[in-house]
């Protein structure tokens, strides 16, 4: 009885045009029927049809009506089995077949990556070019496809890779922005997170994502651009010409728990309520715990006060993490708790090992403490979401960023019900409205006659005087020439117009550079110095330190990380620091040299200096080139070096690019997983997951 008044509620929800509360009230009702392990009857599935849930029908308990619905609405999304979308995944996908360009804001749980598969499936494009925010997700994105399309796509995920006949390309933005003048035209350019195009909502990426928006733009037939919880799209030349469809539509229900009220910012109060409810609670919890001070408080508190478990997997991860990076490192003592660490310093493959234990069923991680990597580098969620932080940095936290956390709560056909736990005060609810403008930081890419109207006149002025500067130092042509071939990586006119100036100015440090490509790295700290105070404050460490550390990293293919640790002991360099001077090594520090490399040549080629291999051995962290591509595609270094060293593969062959590289790899690996030496439990259970990525159709 109790079931049927509830079906009376939600049908009268529906007939007053109230479908986010029938929906609610539906999803609860589901949540109760999996839990009690009650069949759907055919009122309940009406209703599901009804509020447009049509993934959730159950067709053998369903009338014809329902079960015809069912079946309309299934699709190929590029696997064995159709699957039937919701009757919004069905709009949007009908919108793109159509040849609609499409900006989209939906719920986290709403399913906006099916629709891409779908399309690919249905359409079948020559050219699709997906820009994901971050590497984490570049493999995800690349996992997902390639089951599906391996056998009639090439799928490209480094910019060293030539074109197929077929491709689909997925990038960070920076990657594609180098990748721009070797695509001729795309058929479809999906960006994934288009939020962050936003100064706003990401300052550092924001330029970049813009650049590539409208270089990749110019070459794209449609456009498709995803996002959650924005409800405003202003008029801008980004998006200019595309339909703004903003869905309001969710498919799991989110029980928040308002735990803030009670613990009144007293930290004892919240520490036990953390505690609580992960001992109450015997499902996965993604904690959210806004700043690196933040996770360190969060898993300090978790090792001293929880159990080791009793599994024989995380055992193995915590002696694994103990030889390859270091045994005092906080993350080896808390894996044997069941708790891992998501954050945008890790190595790639160490991320993504742990997520992968994370979505195991039994004897996984149980928890993941996370910054706001977890909403921005990887597509998992789970049962339980804890907020214990409502900072986002040194700000406070947005109502935006609040809900896609909470939004990682619950999963389609997993968790019907997410419980969002709230230890912090939240913000305050806002509308989103997003403001895409022509940041400072692009002014040197753009064309200031054609989008003249669109920048203010204090950039204009900025531009001209730059224009004016640039042509004063290096001559009118050279600069010109420049611009065209986009030889520089920064669009900052500052930056530019800093490093021409000190080049200009002091012939050592062009002289200096000569020092990065010599026999012996015993100078290149001066020289690096010389080049980090540039850009003063960029490199969360002091400049000695910083190069000091560069100066070890070119030992990073012979040494292992621990004695790279005891090489820099003097400069009392953490574990988690090498993680933060390696990312800003590989991708800030090569950025300024290449700008520095090219203007130099420009404006002193008398010193014929060039440090461009310098600069490619730095970008791939002084290991092979295929070795950290790979280390993307969840092959750690320290497997390819055994590998390596056990003779089955040369990675050291120039001639080895990524491609052949995994041909390689899955030819050998019965020899690589019968003759690598020294492969313990958990290398071997690193390499399931690696060829598991790699398998073909």
């Amino acid at each position: 009885m109790e079931i049927f008044e509830e079906c009376s509620v939600i049908n009268d929800l529906l007939q007053a045009n109230d479908g986010t509360e029938a929906r609610n009230r539906l999803i609860r009702l589901l949540d109760q029927h999996g839990r009690e392990g009650i069949p759907y009857s055919p009122l309940v599935n009406h209703l599901i049809r009804e509020s447009g849930l049509f993934p959730y029908l159950d067709p053998d308990t369903s009338s014809w009506q329902d079960r015809f619905i069912f079946e309309s609405f299934k699709v190929d999304i590029g696997q064995e089995v159709p699957v039937t979308l919701h009757s919004e995944q069905s709009l949007v996908l009908k919108h793109l077949l159509d040849g609609d360009n499409l900006a989209i804001s939906a719920p986290t749980s709403f399913g906006k990556s099916l629709i891409i598969d779908a399309y690919i499936a249905i359409k079948k494009p020559k050219n699709v070019l997906i820009l994901v925010p971050t590497i984490a997700l570049t493999d995800e994105t690349r996992r997902r496809l390639s089951k599906k399309f391996s056998a009639e796509y090439k799928i490209v995920t480094t910019s060293e890779v030539e074109l197929g006949e077929k491709n689909i390309i997925i990038f960070p933005q920076e990657r594609a922005i180098h990748y721009c003048d070797k695509l001729e035209q795309l058929d479809l350019l999906v960006v994934d997170e288009f939020y962050k195009a936003s100064q706003a909502f990401d300052k550092e990426r924001s330029p970049a994502l813009l650049k590539a928006m409208l270089k990749l733009g110019e070459k794209a037939a449609q456009k498709y651009y995803l996002a959650p919880n924005i409800d405003e799209l202003n008029d801008n030349p980004f998006t200019k010409g595309m339909t703004f469809l903003r869905m309001d539509f969710n498919t799991v229900f989110l029980e928040k728990h308002e735990e803030y009220k009670d613990i009144n910012k007293d930290v004892q109060k919240k520490n036990a309520a953390l505690l609580r409810i992960l001992g109450k609670h015997e499902t996965k919890s993604l904690i959210y715990a806004g700043t690196y001070s933040g996770v360190d408080s969060v898993t300090t508190l978790l090792i001293d006060n929880i159990d080791k478990e009793d599994s024989v997997l995380l055992s193995d991860f915590s002696v694994w993490l103990a030889a390859n990076y270091h045994p005092n490192w906080k993350l080896t003592n808390l894996v044997k708790r069941s708790v891992g660490i998501h954050t945008g310093q890790l190595h790639r493959s160490l991320s993504q090992i742990q997520v992968r234990l994370f979505e195991e069923e039994k004897g996984g991680l149980q928890t993941l403490v996370s910054t706001s990597s977890i909403i921005e580098g990887v597509n998992t969620s789970a049962e339980n979401v804890i907020v214990w932080s409502n900072k986002k940095g040194h700000l406070k936290l947005d109502d935006f960023t609040y809900r896609n956390i909470i939004g990682r709560g619950g999963r389609m056909f997993k968790h019907f019900v997410g419980n969002i736990f709230i230890l912090e005060e939240p913000p305050s609810p806002a509308d989103t409205q997003l403001e895409l403008t022509f940041p400072d930081e692009l002014l040197a890419d753009v064309d200031d006659e054609k989008y003249k109207q669109e920048l203010t006149k204090e950039q204009l002025a900025k531009l001209l005087h730059y224009k004016e500067e640039m042509a004063q130092i290096m001559g009118q042509e050279s600069f010109k020439r420049l611009q065209n071939e986009g030889a520089l990586i920064s669009s900052d006119t500052e930056l530019i117009a800093t490093i021409a100036h000190a080049i200009k100015k002091d012939p050592k440090l062009v002289r200096g550079l000569a020092t990065l490509y010599a026999p012996s790295n015993d100078y290149w700290v001066w020289i690096l110095c010389k080049v980090l105070k540039l850009v003063p404050g960029e490199w969360d460490a002091a400049h000695t330190k910083f190069a000091e550390f560069v100066k070890a990293l070119s030992s990073n293919w012979s040494l292992s990380i621990p004695e790279l640790l005891d090489q820099l002991s003097e400069q009392d360099v953490t574990i988690d620091e090498f993680f933060k001077m390696e990312r800003n090594a590989t991708f800030k520090l090569t950025a300024l040299l290449n700008d520095i490399n090219v203007i130099q040549k420009e404006i002193a080629p008398e010193h014929k200096v060039d440090i461009s291999p310098f600069i490619a051995k730095l970008s791939k962290a002084f290991l092979p080139s295929c070795v950290i591509e790979l280390e993307e595609y969840g092959l750690p270094r320290m497997l390819a070096k055994r590998i390596h060293a056990s003779d089955l593969i040369n990675f050291e062959d120039e001639k080895l690019d990524l491609h052949s590289a995994i041909a390689l790899l899955r030819e050998l690996k019965p020899q690589i997983l019968a003759k690598t030496e020294g492969l313990d439990n958990f290398d071997r259970y690193v390499l399931d997951y690696f060829y598991e990525g790699i398998a073909t159709q």
